[in-house]
C-alpha cells in the first residue's frame, strides 16, 4: 500500500511551496501519486478560516493552469467534488482505501478545492457564527484566494479559472467579478458553471416543461396547468397570482418528488444539493401554507439522517473523519466531524441574487471566457433553465446548436455566443464529472485550453 506520498520535486522554486501544509502521507492510498498536495486553512477574514485542499498538475505544475473548484448548497463541501467527481482519487465503498481517478482534472491542471463558507466541512469561524450571504461569501472567497497566493506565490502567473457547481452558479460569477476587478494580481482567464443556479425564475419556470416533456406527469395535469397558468401562449409557473395555478404547480412538484428525482425537505443531509435550486418556488407558496403541506409529504420519503443511495456519501464521510486522516491533512482536534453539507449554514444563508445576469454581462464585457454546462438529466438545476439564461443575455449566436463527440459518440450539444458557451452532457445528472467523467474531462480540457470541443 502506497501510504507515503510523492515527495521528490521537479520544481526549482521549492522555497515558494508552503511546507507546513504539505500532505506527505494519506491512510488508504493504494497507488503512488505523481503529484504533490497540500491541505490546511486560508484566512477569509479575521477569525474566519476556510479549509483548502490543493493538488498540483500531473503534467507541468508551474505552467499548467490553476483551477478553483467550488461545490454549492449553499452549505455543501467542495471535498465532495474532490472525492466523488474530479479529484485525483476517490474513496472505495469500504471507507478505508482510495483508488485513482483516471479522469482527474489534475492530469492537466493544478486544482484548488475550497470549503466555503465558514461552517462547511472543516472551515470554521472562531465565533461560531455561520449566518452569511452571497456578497459576504464572495468577499471571503476572494480573501481566501489572496491567502492562498500568499502561501503559493509561484502560482500567481499561471492562468486562473473558477469552476462552480449547483449553487456555485452564484458563487462562481460573484467571485469572478471580485477577481476580475480587484487589486490582487491574478492571471484570471474565465469561469465555468456546472448545473448551476443562475436564475431562480428561469430555473423554476423551466422545470415544469422539463417534467412534462420527460413524461413525469400526464396530459391531464399539463392541460390544467396551461388553462390556469398561461395566457395567450405565455405561461407563468414561477410566481403566478392564481391560487389554482399555485396548487397545480405544487401537484407537479409532488408528482416528481415521489419519484425521488429531487428533495424538498430542508432537514436531511442531501437537500443542499437540490432543494435550494427550488427555493424561490418554495418561498412563493409559503404564504399559502402549501409549502408546509408539501414539505411534510416530502419528509416521508426518507428518515432523518439517512443517506440516499443515489448520491451516497457514507464512504467519504467515514474516511474524512478517521483520526489518522484528519492528522494527515492537518485538521485541528478542536474542529467538529466533517459532513458533506451543513444544515446550519444552509438554513441561515441569505440569497441576494435572484439572477446573476448583470454579473455575467459585466464579466463578458471584460473579455473573459465563460462556460455554462449541464448534465441533461438533472432536475435540480435543469439544462433548459440554464439554456434560457444564456440566451436571455441577449448576445449574438456565433455557432449553430450542434452535437459534440466523445470517443466517436454523441456526448451532448453546445452553442456559442461569443465568449460564452452553453453545453449539455448527455445522460449526466447534477454532478457531471461524477456521472460522465470522460466527457467531463474532455469538456474541461477544451475550455481551459480555449480549443474547439
Amino acid at each position: 500500500m502506497f501510504t507515503a506520498l510523492y515527495q521528490q520535486s521537479t520544481h526549482t522554486e521549492i522555497g515558494l511551496w508552503y511546507a507546513p501544509d504539505e500532505v506527505t502521507y494519506l491512510p488508504g492510498m493504494m497507488f503512488k501519486p505523481n503529484y504533490r498536495q497540500w491541505s490546511g486553512h486560508l484566512k477569509a477574514r479575521p477569525g474566519r478560516f476556510f479549509h483548502y485542499w490543493f493538488v498540483t498538475s500531473q503534467r507541468d505544475p508551474l505552467k499548467d493552469p490553476l483551477v478553483l473548484w467550488l461545490n454549492g448548497g449553499p452549505g455543501c463541501s467542495s471535498l465532495d467534488g474532490f472525492l466523488s467527481e474530479n479529484g485525483p482519487f476517490h474513496v472505495n465503498d469500504d471507507g478505508a482505501t482510495l483508488y485513482e481517478n483516471t479522469f482527474s482534472w489534475n492530469k492537466i491542471a493544478n486544482v484548488l478545492y475550497l470549503e466555503s463558507p465558514a461552517g462547511v466541512g472543516y472551515s470554521y469561524s472562531d465565533d461560531h457564527k455561520y449566518a452569511t450571504d452571497d456578497d459576504q461569501v464572495a468577499d471571503d472567497n476572494y480573501n481566501a484566494l489572496q491567502s492562498f497566493f500568499a502561501k503559493f506565490p509561484n502560482f500567481t502567473q499561471n492562468e486562473f479559472f473558477i469552476f462552480g457547481e449547483s449553487y456555485g452558479g452564484i458563487y462562481a460569477p460573484t467571485l469572478s467579478l471580485r477577481v476580475a476587478t480587484g487589486a490582487a494580481k491574478i492571471n484570471f482567464k474565465g469561469f465555468a458553471v456546472g448545473n448551476g443556479l443562475s436564475s431562480f425564475a428561469l430555473n423554476d419556470q423551466s422545470l415544469i416543461y422539463f417534467g412534462y416533456y420527460h413524461g413525469l406527469f400526464g396530459e391531464d395535469l399539463w392541460r390544467k396547468l396551461n388553462i390556469n397558468c398561461c395566457d395567450k401562449g405565455s405561461c407563468n409557473f414561477y410566481n403566478s397570482s392564481s391560487e389554482t395555478c399555485k396548487t397545480l404547480v405544487c401537484v407537479h412538484y409532488r408528482c416528481t418528488g415521489k419519484g425521488k428525482l429531487r428533495l424538498v425537505s430542508r432537514s436531511v443531509k442531501w437537500r443542499c444539493f437540490v432543494a435550494l435550486c427550488f427555493r424561490s418556488f418554495l418561498c412563493s407558496i409559503n404564504d399559502n401554507n402549501l409549502f408546509n403541506k408539501f414539505s411534510d409529504q416530502a419528509t416521508s420519503f426518507m428518515s432523518l439522517g439517512e443517506v440516499p443511495p443515489c448520491i451516497n456519501s457514507t464512504a467519504q464521510i467515514n474516511w474524512l473523519n478517521r483520526g489518522d486522516v484528519r492528522k494527515a491533512i492537518h485538521i485541528p482536534d478542536t474542529l467538529p466531524p466533517w459532513d458533506i453539507c451543513s444544515d446550519e449554514v444552509g438554513q441561515n444563508y441569505v440569497t441576494l441574487y435572484q439572477t446573476v445576469k448583470e454579473v455575467y454581462l459585466k464579466l463578458l464585457s471584460l473579455g473573459l471566457r465563460v462556460l455554462v454546462y449541464n448534465g441533461d438529466t438533472d432536475m435540480a438545476c435543469n439544462f433548459l433553465g440554464d439554456q434560457w439564461f444564456v440566451e436571455d443575455l441577449g448576445l449574438k449566436a456565433t455557432s449553430l446548436y450542434q452535437s459534440w463527440l466523445h470517443e466517436d459518440q454523441i456526448a451532448g450539444f453546445y452553442q456559442q455566443f461569443g465568449n460564452i458557451t452553453f453545453l449539455t452532457v448527455k445522460g449526466a445528472g447534477h454532478m457531471v464529472p461524477q456521472w460522465a467523467p470522460g466527457p467531463a474531462f474532455q469538456m474541461f480540457q477544451t475550455f481551459i485550453t480555449n480549443e474547439p470541443i
